[in-house]
């Protein structure tokens, strides 16, 4: 995705250009946001960046990336934290709802990225394309473990109510969306014939 880090300061740069991208991508939106103030922020040059991403493109890409090791470090998580199968679907949940109660929560990055890249062909797009199916192959082993049989129908369920909770947890109350979030996971497993408790 990117070139050589190098070592030192070169790789210092390259993470305070993506730490700056992706602290303003995710404020603010990626079209709004010029590469010029990435620059300015990081206190780099722009050779610098350069030197490190081939563009804003490619800025963006690792963006999504460091999103998408964040998610798999949480679902992994999540599914090592024990108990039954349903225990790890509702620590999924729990992971998600966390991010809904963060301070300056926006969303789901790569929702925000998918409606600013709306081009199904484009690279960002592609991007979002794959950590979202990704994360339906995941929550939908889950769901079969925790008694769905077939579960592909109870896996898109709860990637739509993940979605809808994550638009709907910034724009009002993220304690009651969380909690009907986590109403709706309960309400699939219990569709599932699992252990409720």
């Amino acid at each position: 995705m990117s070139r050589g880090t190098g070592s030192g300061s070169t790789s210092e740069a390259r993470a305070r250009l993506l730490s700056t991208a992706t602290k303003i991508f995710y404020a603010e939106g990626i079209h709004s946001v010029g590469v010029d103030r990435i620059i300015a922020e990081a206190q780099v040059t722009r050779a610098t960046l350069y030197r490190h991403f081939s563009g804003k493109e490619e800025l963006v890409l690792a963006y999504l990336d460091q999103a998408d090791r964040g998610i798999r470090a949480q679902v992994a998580a999540a599914r090592a934290s024990g108990g039954s199968a349903a225990d790890r679907v509702r620590a999924v949940g729990r992971s998600i709802v966390e991010g809904i109660r963060s301070p300056g929560f926006r969303g789901c990055a790569f929702l925000n990225a998918a409606a600013e890249y709306a081009d199904p062909a484009h690279p960002i797009h592609q991007a979002v394309l794959a950590h979202r199916q990704w994360f339906l192959d995941t929550v939908t082993e889950l769901l079969a473990q925790a008694g769905h049989a077939p579960a592909d129908a109870a896996g898109r369920h709860l990637v739509m109510l993940r979605d809808g909770a994550m638009a709907a947890g910034c724009l009002s109350d993220p304690e009651l969306v969380s909690e009907t979030f986590m109403q709706g996971v309960e309400g699939i497993l219990q569709r599932s014939g699992s252990d409720p408790s």
